[in-house]
């Protein structure tokens, strides 16, 4: 049992009081867009402040505790005014030539208590299975975290991701070159939807893990046929081919499966006596590799709306975290890159925003998919 460990700040709310607060603005239908899914499902794009929309959709039955899949890149309390450029470039700038697209200016424990309250909320809309991500700068990511643990249990914290935003840079002040920002990954329970990422391997990959070359010129490697963790009872800590598993370890499997393994020529032993497992590189090469926790997926240097992130690596995230058919939720949606890939990805989605500049941006970005699904236009009053 995990010791939780609390963030304490002033003027934070009890968590019930923020679930029992009821919502003083109610969603208003302007128009409908896109084409009519068979289910009778209604997209929802919603206007205004995203606290009273989650208010709202949490008293909504056919959304609550049904959203498999959260992503949020809010605010990241750099205290500056975001700008989007007549020329349709992203700027951070004071000039009145470029059209104001948000501001970023709440700090310290305003902005914590501001994102911990929306966080509260989404969890009382995700499914059993569901899953959150949280996209955030390290200079803000580590109290986020902490509101993380609490709000989900340390217990359901799954990653902490670093992403590589863009190419090195050559800054004069006295620190380390910033190229990442970070993604935090949570689930609601231990039964959380995943389907396995897997990356290509390159022919550097294949050189580098592979190095060995069977009588057949074909690439492997080996790894050890012990784990750590004795057992002094059972099958695992038997003897085989003579000899145990070394103090402290035990084999990986039965050993009428190292027997097979052994006769199927899928051993090799070390020149200190060790049995190890042979793996080749085709058997890697047909499944891909595993998809570590640092992903290199830059966002475009000239975007169509400021912090605009990267649509393949939410297509990536979409597709690890949930299946097609299922509801998505980005309640910080900006221009709309996270329900763009939920829509490519055919998953049902809601993305909430007070930017009009967003709100116009992503009606032009959806209106150039091929049937793209209805959608309601909402605002808040």
């Amino acid at each position: 049992m995990l010791t939780k460990i609390e963030l304490s700040y002033p003027g934070k709310e009890p968590e019930e009081q923020i679930l029992g607060a009821k919502p003083r603005a109610v969603l208003q239908k302007i128009d409908s867009s896109g084409n009519l899914r068979i289910d009778n499902w209604e997209n929802r794009l919603i206007f205004g402040d995203n606290l009273s929309a989650l208010q709202i959709l949490i008293r909504n039955r056919t959304i609550k505790n049904k959203v498999k899949l959260v992503y949020i890149d809010p605010p990241f309390s750099t205290k500056q005014v975001f700008r989007r450029g007549a020329n349709r470039t992203s700027t951070i700038s004071k000039s009145n030539d470029d059209i104001r697209a948000y501001s970023d200016i709440l700090v310290g424990h305003d902005f914590i208590e501001f994102l911990r309250k929306r966080i509260i909320l989404l969890r009382e809309l995700m499914s059993n299975d569901g899953s959150i991500y949280v996209h955030i700068d390290n200079k803000m990511g580590h109290y986020v975290k902490l509101i993380m643990d609490e709000i989900f249990g340390q217990e359901r914290f799954i990653n902490d991701i670093a992403r590589i935003k863009c190419n090195p840079k050559n800054f004069a002040r006295k620190a380390f070159g910033n190229i990442k920002d970070m993604v935090l990954f949570y689930s609601k329970s231990s039964n959380y939807t995943w389907n396995d990422p897997r990356d290509q391997l390159t022919e550097e990959d294949i050189q580098r893990l592979f190095p060995k070359i069977d009588g057949e010129g074909r690439r492997y490697t080996t790894t050890p046929l012990h784990a750590p963790g004795e057992t002094r009872n059972g099958p695992t800590g038997a003897l085989w081919q003579g000899i145990k598993p070394p103090a402290g370890r035990h084999w990986r499997c039965k050993p009428d499966e190292l027997e097979r393994l052994n006769k199927a020529g899928r051993i090799e032993w070390s020149a200190n006596g060790n049995p190890r497992k042979k793996i080749y590189a085709y058997e890697v090469i047909a499944r891909g590799k595993k998809r570590q926790d640092i992903w290199e997926f830059k966002d475009h240097p000239y975007p169509s709306y400021p912090t605009e992130k990267n649509i393949e690596m939410l297509k990536m995230l979409i597709q690890t975290s949930s299946n097609p058919g299922d509801l998505i939720i980005d309640c910080f949606s900006g221009s709309g890159s996270t329900l763009i890939a939920a829509e490519e990805t055919q998953r049902r989605w809601i993305g909430i925003d007070n930017s009009e500049i967003a709100m116009t941006v992503f009606q032009n970005k959806i209106r150039l998919l091929n049937n793209y699904s209805y959608y309601g236009y909402y605002h808040i009053i």
